[in-house]
């Protein structure tokens, strides 16, 4: 993990101005994301983990502004940023890592945009059982991030797509390079591995609710 905080801490002040080229499902991936984080209160307490920036979280304070936020993320300069993007906010609260935190409090949604895929395979499963214990009844987690392909055609199909996509994205060479660096860290793990775990772990209602090559979104909802 030191490596991949290492790397995350370089990109913190171009990270936002960088994801809409990274992402090519960039509207669709946020969007359906934030349609789909319906609960039954229009003050929910929200866990954002791995929240880099705060872009997710952005998203749903749009939709929820009297929600409380926690936002997660091992890496000091990302939470910087997001402290920047969120001033003055008085419902947003910021913890520095997650593994080690001892949560006190249960939530009604639990979501995590484009970080799981560095955990590897047991971390991701218990992950997953973490985030049942969290959740309040009817709470939902919403998991939008990279899969690995379901064979390694599908696989080298899916990166080939995406790698012409940065490359045509306007980004500088020296970008680019930066960005393939930081994805040799990644830990992808299929889609149906990953549901048969949200499954396991309690969920009723679990679903890919949408899929864009190797970009994907899981859903999972805790009985009432």
């Amino acid at each position: 993990m030191s490596e991949i905080k290492r790397k995350f801490d370089e990109i913190s002040t171009k990270y936002n101005d960088q994801r809409r080229k990274f992402i090519p499902c960039f509207d669709d991936f946020y969007g359906v994301t934030r349609s789909i984080a319906s609960v039954k209160t229009e003050t929910p307490n929200i866990l954002d983990i791995g929240s880099g920036t705060g872009l997710l979280s952005a998203f749903l304070f749009e939709r929820y502004p009297k929600a409380s936020f926690t936002l997660i993320d091992f890496s000091e300069k990302m939470i910087e940023m997001s402290m920047e993007r969120f001033s003055g906010q008085y419902n947003v609260k910021y913890i520095d890592d997650y593994t080690k935190y001892d949560f006190k409090e249960k939530y009604d949604l639990v979501v995590s945009a484009l970080s799981i895929h560095h955990l590897d395979d047991k971390e991701k499963e218990e992950f997953y059982r973490k985030c049942y214990a969290l959740l309040r009844p009817d709470g939902i987690i919403i998991n939008a991030d990279q899969v690995h392909g379901e064979t390694e055609y599908i696989e080298e199909l899916n990166k080939t797509i995406w790698f012409k996509s940065i490359e045509s994205s306007g980004l500088t060479k020296d970008e680019i390079l930066s960005g393939y660096e930081r994805i040799k860290l990644d830990k992808e793990t299929r889609l149906d591995q990953q549901l048969s775990w949200i499954k396991d772990a309690g969920f009723n209602d679990v679903s890919c609710v949408y899929k864009y090559y190797h970009f994907a979104i899981m859903f999972g909802r805790k009985s009432g």
